[in-house]
């Protein structure tokens, strides 16, 4: 009888251990989402430099797993699934109000601090001004993103322009890229997306400007960035906002990384640049 009571313990002390070990392994690897604001193709190839450099810097293994839509990348954090998440600010927003404050921003790239929008439309569509898009087909990226719906629609409200009631339809693409082919093949008439993404798509020859460009640019407001859950330990949050902060344009293999993230460097950030896009958030509605 105490030969089975003795093997009853050695046996639960070995399961604990497994368990203990199996926990110990899953916390060495730092799990890794963003916003999808273009296709997981290029999420995949814009922020696996950025994981590799974080496994190095942290020490870590990272997995970087692309989600669906905005409302999962807000989820996946609430509710711990992954560690680190690239939010643009609406969704750092929804992702804070869901887990009762408990949301911690680490970062932000510089042009976070000053970020814009731009609506877009055919060069010869006749539309110049934000009043133009009245009667037309218009279309923001997903409901969740910031620099394609949010702010967009908090400047056309203050515009006295409400896009239900004076827009001919509205439009959901999903995505900065999926915007901007929505105006270029004719789908809608005119669109609002991320400043960075139209400049990407310039830059690299991927829109023509003689057919489809911008004709108004939003005022400045803060946007994306680096979020943790509070429950987090301190010094890996602080691991990780460091690694964040010491990523140099001076450095090759950092600038490639840089590049890739559309951002000239990396700069702390607080709750309270976010507090202005709540307001925004609430005031039109979508809060």
């Amino acid at each position: 009888m105490a030969g089975h009571f003795l093997k009853a313990v050695l046996a639960s002390a070995m399961l604990a251990a497994t368990f203990i070990s199996a926990t110990a392994q899953a916390q060495q690897v730092l799990r890794v989402t963003t916003i999808p604001e273009e296709a997981a193709t290029e999420q995949i190839r814009k922020f696996t430099p950025l994981a590799s450099y974080l496994e190095k810097a942290v020490g870590m293994k990272v997995e970087f797993t692309p989600v669906s839509d905005y409302p999962a990348a807000v989820e996946t954090l609430v509710n711990k699934k992954v560690d680190l998440v690239w939010f643009g600010g609406f969704t750092h927003v929804q992702a804070n109000l869901r887990s009762g404050g408990k949301i911690v921003p680490l970062a932000q790239r510089e042009e976070d601090a000053k970020f814009q929008s731009v609506f877009i439309a055919k060069t010869d569509s006749g539309i110049k001004t934000l009043a133009d898009m009245k009667g037309k087909q218009v279309s923001f990226g997903s409901q969740s993103s910031t620099s394609g719906h949010l702010m967009p629609r908090s400047f056309l409200l203050q515009a006295d322009i409400t896009p239900e009631k004076d827009f001919r339809r509205v439009a959901y693409s999903g995505a900065h890229d999926a915007t901007i082919a929505s105006v270029v093949s004719g789908k809608v008439d005119a669109a609002a997306l991320d400043i960075t993404v139209w400049r990407k798509f310039v830059t690299e020859n991927k829109v023509d400007t003689k057919a489809v460009d911008v004709f108004y640019t939003t005022p400045p407001y803060f946007n994306y960035n680096w979020s943790v859950h509070a429950d987090m330990p301190a010094d890996l949050q602080q691991k990780i906002k460091a690694a964040l902060l010491a990523l140099s344009p001076a450095n090759p293999e950092h600038a490639e990384i840089l590049r890739l993230n559309r951002a000239t460097r990396y700069i702390a950030t607080t709750p309270e640049n976010y507090k202005g896009l709540e307001t925004a958030a609430r005031s039109a509605g979508l809060l």
